[in-house]
């Protein structure tokens, strides 16, 4: 997702400029922190001498703030490993540099605006799962990239990127006027060394994740009338061996219908189809760009009390479909021996835990045949008979998983003691517990913020520089006063109910009679609470100022 990227660069900051320059090139950016512009020229020697010098591995882009725009680099990388000879970035750290150089020519309001702005961006640039490539185009599944001509693989990487996957596309707007800049683009990426009967291959996991509905679990769902879902994953698993590469592709999303599942306090909010949208359209667009066979599976039915081997039922109803859907293998020569003609679609209501279980079995299966075709396995010989293998792979796909539910739902999967041990287990399904805890605070508590933080980051919302001047600040808006008053008095009255167990009374009669009135107090106050749910929870603002623009 770097738009500038070389084996080594130097940013140095000057009062008047950003100078980036290329270790390896005779090539300098510079960017006017006055005027904004942006050119790339040969370096002769125009970087000041009392200029600040860092290294950084990147620049992710620019985004417009308040204040000013925002200059944001990559300043640390860990190298998780290769994909046909081409390095693999994780993103570890970055910073956000402001082309002003102070705020004083902000007001009271305007400065408490930017300053949250400013941890928005910071807030989506902390979640991990961010990867790049200055070489290799991740955002197309193997299979693309064999189909495309030789002229489309000279073009810059972010020209020829899938868009749907390239989550800083707004923020390299700014640098898209010039062509020697190139994009390179971040998703989840696992890479593993694998052993089957001595032979060793590399597995890799690729999930790419579609930022045009982008956001957090239930501030957004369902599709949208040009077809785009939420929670939509393109999920590719890459076998390479000796040369050969076998690819599987899957994808993920939300149910393609106009539906929402807001927060209201409840542990599990009541699913809304809207009967005010039409329906066809959105769902039709979604399914064009697919090619799928629904098979309904009612997980939980069918795998309740923990028979989680029941979902052998699913994968025995799928098998046919699978073979003929096939998977992409390209020889060590080059030559293409299959190409995958479908895919999987899976979804259960969040696209997370579910999904995760169903798609690393749907991947195991077609692994296993394309080993069996490149020698690795002998014909009915099983991967699961190959424990050390075994262990890898489902901790690959646990990983794949615990990347994206953290996106989405703001903890790890839940269900991955079975995708790592084949089993659930009891310290499983106390994890479980315990983040089904950690995602209801924070669906509740927290997911406007950070959908707010998505839709500024991928530019569903653009900052207005005039907002809190002439416009109203679309971050402050009121709240009842059931919101300020309420939650006190509640804490008013768990204290005063505390103090009387805990200080002992004369009359213990009076006493009882205090901790039951403070008791009941606390109850319905919190039932009160409970039941105005919606006025409660975090929602996003920005959502709104849009739709008040517009």
């Amino acid at each position: 997702m770097a738009a500038y990227v070389y084996t080594s660069l130097k940013l140095h900051i000057d009062p008047e400029k950003f100078y980036v320059e290329a270790l390896d090139s005779n090539e300098l950016m510079i960017i006017d922190r006055v005027s904004y512009e942006i050119t790339l020229v040969e370096n002769k020697g125009q970087i000041p001498p009392s200029a600040i010098t860092r290294t950084i591995f990147g620049i992710m882009g620019v985004v417009r703030l308040i204040a000013s725009p925002y200059l944001i680099v990559i300043t640390k990388v860990s190298k998780v490993g290769d994909v046909e000879h081409h390095p693999i970035w994780r993103v570890e750290d970055t910073q956000v540099i402001p082309y002003t150089r102070s705020v004083d020519h902000l007001n009271d309001q305007q400065k408490q605006a930017n300053h949250d702005y400013l941890r928005m961006i910071e807030e989506v640039l902390r979640q991990n799962g961010y990867y790049f490539s200055s070489t290799y185009d991740l955002t197309h599944t193997q299979q693309r990239l064999n189909n495309t001509s030789a002229e489309f693989l000279t073009f810059p990487l972010y020209e020829r990127a899938d868009q749907r996957f390239v989550w800083n596309g707004h923020l390299l707007r700014e640098f898209t006027s010039q062509p020697e800049v190139h994009g390179n683009l971040l998703h989840n990426v696992v890479i593993k060394q694998c052993h089957v009967n001595q032979r060793p291959f590399k597995l890799i996991v690729i999930s790419r994740r579609c930022c045009y509905r982008a956001g957090v679990r239930y501030y957004m769902r369902g599709a949208d009338f040009e077809g785009h879902t939420a929670n939509y994953v393109e999920t590719e698993q890459i076998m390479d061996y000796e040369g050969s590469r076998g690819s599987f592709v899957q994808t993920r999303g939300s149910v393609p219908l106009h539906w929402s599942q807001r927060p209201n306090l409840k542990y599990k909010p009541t699913p809304i189809i809207s009967t005010a949208l039409k329906q066809q359209d959105g769902f039709q667009r979604h399914f064009d760009s697919q090619i799928v066979l629904i098979e309904s599976f009612d997980f939980h039915r069918e795998c309740r009390a923990l028979q989680w081997h029941r979902l052998s039922l699913l994968m025995d109803r799928l098998a046919e479909d699978q073979a003929k859907m096939g998977y992409y293998l390209c020889r060590s020569d080059g030559s293409v021996a299959r190409l995958q003609d479908a895919v999987f679609r899976t979804n259960c209501i969040d696209c997370l835990d579910r999904t995760n279980v169903v798609q690393s079995m749907l991947a195991r299966r077609s692994l296993q045949s394309q080993l069996q075709e490149v020698g690795i396995l002998s014909l009915g010989e099983r991967l699961e008979d190959h424990n050390d293998f075994e262990f890898i792979y489902k901790n690959l796909w646990a990983d794949n998983a615990d990347a994206l539910a953290k996106q989405y739902a703001g903890t790890g999967a839940l269900k991955t003691d079975y995708t790592r041990t084949g089993r659930r287990t009891i310290p499983g399904l106390l994890m479980d517990g315990y983040n089904s805890a950690i995602r209801y605070m924070k669906n509740n508590f927290y997911d406007g913020f950070r959908q707010d933080a998505i839709d500024l980051f991928v530019g569903n919302y653009i900052v207005d520089e005039a907002e809190c001047i002439n416009k109203p600040c679309p971050l402050q808006q009121p709240r009842s006063v059931r919101y300020t008053v309420l939650p006190f008095f509640l804490l008013i009255a768990l204290s005063m109910c505390f103090i009387c167990l805990l200080i002992p009374a004369a009359d213990w009669s009076l006493q009882l009679l205090y901790v039951l009135f403070w008791g009941m107090a606390s109850i319905t106050t919190l039932a009160i609470v409970y039941y105005n749910g919606i006025e409660f929870v975090d929602k996003p603002k920005l959502t709104q100022a849009k739709a008040k623009r517009e």
